[in-house]
């Protein structure tokens, strides 16, 4: 298992441990790391079973989707959302924000808007959308678009876990703000009852990571 060859971010397999179970549906754990050792929070994984995601419309994650303005920050720092969804944006501080994007998947701007008020956009292409403030320079956030019902972010631990996985072939992408490539970081997976991965990303230079 060696390197991914598109971008600059090193992908290094730990182990893929079939249990003799049920061939039905497989459970897959996740771990990522960076190049030092030190769990990355904030991680997306996404896998795309070989037989295909199906209707997103029918998709629906078990968080709420909702990128809140609070304590001067993005809440979450990361978002992931099912194409095709509606987001809202509720301000949640007592100052107006003026949230904005200029990512290629999403652009949208939501003019000042103060305390418990809220905007909605809905994302109908697949990919990152990078969030600011043009009122608070320091304001970072991210909205992660996913084309698969299997979808799952690190939690302090760098950890995460998606259930309910058809057996068999899939395709799994990894993405974190600091990463070195722009793209997520994609390789082939055979799924089994019971799957572990750990990923070791390589990271942007300190000074240049994002801070949330």
């Amino acid at each position: 298992m060696g390197h991914a060859s598109t971008c600059a971010a090193a992908l290094v397999l730990a182990a893929l441990l079939p249990l003799a179970q049920s061939a039905t549906a497989a459970d897959l754990s996740v771990t990522v790391r960076g190049e030092d050792g030190a769990a990355l929070a904030d991680a997306v994984v996404v896998v795309h079973p070989a037989g295909g995601a199906g209707p997103m419309a029918a998709v629906r994650y078990s968080w709420p989707l909702t990128m809140a303005q609070q304590n001067i920050a993005f809440n979450p720092y990361v978002l992931i959302v099912p194409l095709g969804s509606t987001v809202g944006f509720p301000n949640r501080d007592k100052v107006r924000h003026h949230v904005y994007s200029f990512s290629a998947v999403k652009k949208f701007e939501l003019k000042l808007y103060g305390q418990q008020d809220e905007r909605t956009v809905t994302f109908d292409r697949p990919g990152i959308v990078a969030l600011g403030c043009n009122i608070h320079d320091s304001m970072i956030g991210f909205i992660y678009v996913a084309d698969s019902p299997f979808a799952a972010k690190t939690n302090a631990a760098g950890e995460a876990v998606i259930h309910g996985l058809p057996t068999g072939g899939a395709q799994i992408s990894i993405w974190h703000p600091d990463m070195k490539a722009k793209a997520p970081v994609s390789q082939p997976l055979s799924l089994a009852a019971t799957t572990v991965k750990v990923f070791v990303l390589g990271l942007r230079p300190p000074a240049t990571r994002h801070k949330h």
